[in-house]
């Protein structure tokens, strides 16, 4: 859990240090600009911005059940991020799940990538897909016509 945390801890610890230059110096605008900005970037790779994680297990027997895709990902990975945010309210309708804070994630992403933590790995009907195209994602939900999703 302390890795998908140490990225937006060290940019807030960053950006305190940035903006005490301006601070001292009389320029407030300057270093508040600068913090808000350090926070925005802390804000945009921490966890929060991502649904809420459960377990690999937990993941697969949800998808199981209505068919939504499985996404392995990791705190601080920009193409989680990207994926994330080329979703965006369809993001809630995967499954997420963590890799730094489930094992059994990890091997299960391991495992499909030779040995590799790859991320993001979406699964979709028993296949691995890494680093897949947001808008091929987005397709694969369930509940759209199945003329929409290739493969099919």
């Amino acid at each position: 859990m302390t890795r998908a945390w140490f990225l937006p801890i060290l940019l807030v610890l960053c950006g305190a240090l940035v903006a005490a230059g301006p601070a001292r110096e009389g320029n407030v605008a300057v270093a508040a600009g600068l913090l808000a900005l350090f926070l925005l970037l802390a804000a945009v790779y921490s966890p929060l911005i991502f649904p809420r994680s459960t377990g690999a297990a937990e993941a697969r027997r949800r998808s199981e059940a209505d068919g939504g895709p499985v996404v392995y990902w990791r705190g601080g990975c920009k193409f989680c991020l990207r994926l994330r945010l080329r979703l965006g309210r369809d993001a809630r309708r995967l499954h997420w799940v963590d890799i730094w804070r489930d094992p059994a994630a990890a091997a299960a992403v391991r495992a499909v990538n030779d040995g590799n933590e790859t991320v993001p790995t979406v699964v979709v009907a028993g296949r691995s897909h890494v680093n897949p195209d947001p808008e091929w994602v987005r397709r694969q939900l369930p509940g759209l016509p199945s003329r929409t999703r290739p493969g099919r």
